[in-house]
């Protein structure tokens, strides 16, 4: 449990160190940001079409409102601490990197859905945007994470029991 925490520590502590590099945020976190921004506008078009994204905003063209999907908002930080908690438990490479594959997909899904909302929470009610915006979404994104790694963690109590079951002629 030790070694876990230590590694998850160290993998959080590098990871976020690294995000934060100016290289890091000019060509990997805003070219990304930009297309959540993109692929939002994307899913919203076929039902809506006054919709535009623009960079990292997200905007109704009839009545103005737009968000901005700043960093902490586009679900890299989530990433990260699934990453690291991955890193750091015990398992083969290939399936760390499965995990971690399902596990982004999972997020940014999640987010996708916590975008959209907010755009139309937001024309709707500025008040419930923001308590949406500030206090349930970064929840269900981070019970996300944890409902990602849990189901991670019983595959890989799964995948054991069999080789075990395999390994002693039982099938």
């Amino acid at each position: 449990m030790y070694k876990f925490l230590l590694i998850f520590i160290a993998a959080l502590s590098v990871l976020f160190t690294v995000e934060l590099l100016i290289p890091v945020q000019t060509y990997v976190i805003q070219p990304f940001t930009t297309g959540l921004a993109t692929v939002s506008a994307a899913i919203i078009t076929p039902f809506d079409e006054n919709v535009i994204s623009s960079g990292r905003i997200l905007r109704d063209a009839v009545g103005g409102f737009a968000v901005s999907i700043e960093s902490g908002c586009n679900g890299v930080e989530a990433t990260i601490v699934l990453l690291a908690g991955v890193l750091a438990f015990p398992a083969a490479l290939r399936q760390k990197l499965i995990a971690i594959g399902l596990g982004f997909v999972a997020i940014q899904a999640l987010n996708i859905v916590r975008i959209i909302s907010l755009f139309y929470l937001g024309q709707w009610n500025y008040t419930i945007f923001e308590w949406f915006h500030l206090y349930l979404w970064p929840v269900l994104i981070m019970l996300d994470v944890l409902i990602v790694f849990a189901l991670y963690l019983r595959w890989l109590a799964t995948r054991d029991e069999s080789s075990v079951e395999q390994a002693s002629g039982h099938a």
